[in-house]
């Protein structure tokens, strides 16, 4: 009776670790509307490591670009050998996914004036 118990008890603690381990690993999204007038450039930095571009206009505003996902390119179809040719039929596909920035524009003061996300 008691090895039972311990099946259970074993996976009853295996399903607590997974479901921790899965909570952890939960991203959280950023709420920038609500970060604007209060978060600073310093906290950006903090945040997200230094900017990949960054210039300030003559009116003193920064604004400043952070990468933060690669593009990729897949090639999908047949990826046989030339002495395949009869038996491959079609061509390979290749398709990609843009990078993606985050700018950031602070106003003279270095607080978060606007935010946008753009592909390139």
């Amino acid at each position: 009776m008691s090895l039972g118990w311990r099946r259970v008890a074993w996976r009853l603690g295996l399903l607590l670790l997974a479901g921790l381990w899965l909570t952890g690993c939960a991203t959280t999204k950023v709420d920038w509307n609500a970060r604007i007038g209060v978060f600073t450039y310093d906290q950006a930095i903090l945040d997200l490591g230094p900017p990949d571009k960054s210039a300030q206009t003559s009116e003193g505003v920064l604004v400043a670009d952070w990468l933060i996902r690669r593009g990729h390119v897949w090639i999908h179809g047949p990826l046989l050998p030339p002495w395949y040719y009869p038996y491959a039929y079609g061509t390979p596909v290749e398709t990609y996914s843009p990078a993606q920035f985050l700018r950031l524009t602070f106003a003279r003061d270095g607080r978060l004036q606007k935010f946008d996300r753009y592909y390139r």
